[in-house]
Parts: C-alpha cells; sequence; structure tokens
C-alpha cells in the first residue's frame, strides 16, 4: 500500500502586473533549458507537465521539489516518486 502525499502551491496575483508578465510565457521569449538528469545514479522518470499555469509538487518519498514553469516543462523524477506523480492528472510521463 502506498501513502500518496501531493503538495499543490498556488500562487495568487490578485491582477495586479499579470499583463505584464504575459510576456514572458510567450513562445517567441521562449529559449529552451537542458533538463539535464540529476547526478546521483538512482534512475529517473521524465514527465512533462500539461497544465495551463505553473506548477510545483513535492516530492512524497525524498520530499524533493519538482518545478514544472510552463505548459510543456519537463523535468526527471526520482523513481521514489513517479509513483505519486502518476497520479496527477497533468503530468504525462514520457
Amino acid at each position: 500500500m502506498y501513502n500518496l502525499q501531493l503538495k499543490t502551491f498556488f500562487m495568487c496575483n490578485c491582477g495586479k502586473g499579470r499583463t505584464s508578465l504575459k510576456h514572458l510565457n510567450t513562445a517567441q521569449n521562449y529559449q529552451p533549458q537542458t533538463h539535464a538528469a540529476p547526478a546521483q545514479t538512482k534512475p529517473t522518470v521524465i514527465f512533462q507537465y500539461t497544465g495551463k499555469t505553473a506548477l510545483t509538487i513535492i516530492g512524497n518519498v525524498t520530499k524533493r521539489s519538482y518545478r514544472f514553469k510552463f505548459s510543456g516543462d519537463i523535468q526527471h523524477v526520482d523513481s521514489n516518486d513517479a509513483m505519486a506523480m502518476k497520479a496527477v492528472p497533468v503530468l504525462k510521463r514520457l
């Protein structure tokens, strides 16, 4: 039996400066970052975020923070945290 603990953090901007931040998420300003696997020898699982806003998830086993900054962002997730990540509907395992 697994004890899945997922934490989602939402930040309210209350509309202040929201229009000034829109340009940060546009494709023309996007510069791909290399998401290298962690240096550890443990296997990782790759997840892609399909939601509309940013998402931060704390791994239920490792307590590591995984930050998905935009739709389509990819993160290498420790295999120990992967089971809980599968339960998040806006994350797709690659």
